[in-house]
């Protein structure tokens, strides 16, 4: 192999090229499905005719985005943040987890179009409303998977903490938590792409407009005035949003992991 050809080789060039090298290939052929059969653009609108108007209406779209990444972010954070204390409650006792995980499937199967309506009555705040529905949906990742990578410690290593009379606070700081890294950013990964459903969901079921509104209300509008290539343009933002989200996590994973764990390890 030459020093030239190199580089294409390397698994972070190849993670890179092979999706956009798909992304390319299906865009050819739908831009060529769409051409050669003649289809209007209300039913289906060309690759080129949906980023003509992701172009011209970005006033509109890209305002749109701001206000879903901002209630993505901030359910993803709140999210975390709950669910960590959670899990670190959960640990501390078989009877704590035993008692109230059930109560945390509950979170996951119930769907947030349920009770989204309810929060939106009881929370006046429209912001904060939404925050937590699509909270409620990123929750239980986090929970799951950090919990699960608490309890997930060597047991050699446990008798090690216990023969040195290792407190609960030096045992969870020294011990479980590096144990659970793996886990925890594993759950950050899907959390990250259910708080941004969470948030598009949430903004579908309240429906209101005005200047500060998310892409869900973009998509309402489009639909209701027939402007298909507006709505699948603000349907591209949506999957790239949740795109740089699941990439962000992966990037924070590798700089926490990279050094030390096997998963990224081996991914070199």
């Amino acid at each position: 192999m030459s020093a030239r050809n190199a580089p294409l080789h390397s698994p972070r060039v190849q993670r890179v090229l092979y999706p956009a090298l798909v992304a390319i290939g299906l865009l050819g052929l739908w831009q060529a499905l769409v051409t050669g059969f003649q289809l209007p653009p209300y039913l289906v609108p060309s690759p080129l005719l949906m980023f003509q108007t992701l172009v011209t209406d970005w006033v509109s779209l890209g305002g749109a985005l701001l206000v879903t990444l901002k209630i993505t972010l901030l359910s993803f954070l709140t999210a975390t943040v709950i669910g960590v204390l959670i899990s670190f409650l959960f640990v501390q006792s078989r009877k704590i987890e035993t008692a109230l995980f059930p109560y945390a499937v509950l979170l996951q199967v119930t769907p947030i179009v349920a009770v989204a309506p309810l929060i939106i009555i009881w929370v006046k705040n429209p912001t904060a409303s939404l925050v937590i529905c699509a909270s409620l949906v990123a929750l239980f990742p986090i929970i799951s998977n950090t919990t699960l990578g608490l309890r997930s410690i060597d047991p050699d290593l446990q008798s090690y903490f216990v023969m040195n009379r290792a407190s609960r606070t030096q045992t969870l700081v020294r011990l479980r938590i590096p144990s659970a890294l793996p886990y925890f950013f594993g759950g950050l990964r899907i959390s990250s792409g259910l708080a941004l459903i969470g948030a598009v969901v949430a903004e579908f079921v309240a429906g209101t407009g005005g200047s500060a509104t998310g892409l869900a209300y973009q998509i309402l509008m489009a639909g209701y005035q027939l402007n298909i290539p507006r709505m699948f343009a603000a349907l591209l933002l949506i999957s790239l949003a949740g795109v740089g989200l699941f990439v962000l996590m992966a990037w924070l994973t590798r700089l926490a992991l990279g050094s030390w764990h096997a998963s990224e390890l081996s991914s070199e």
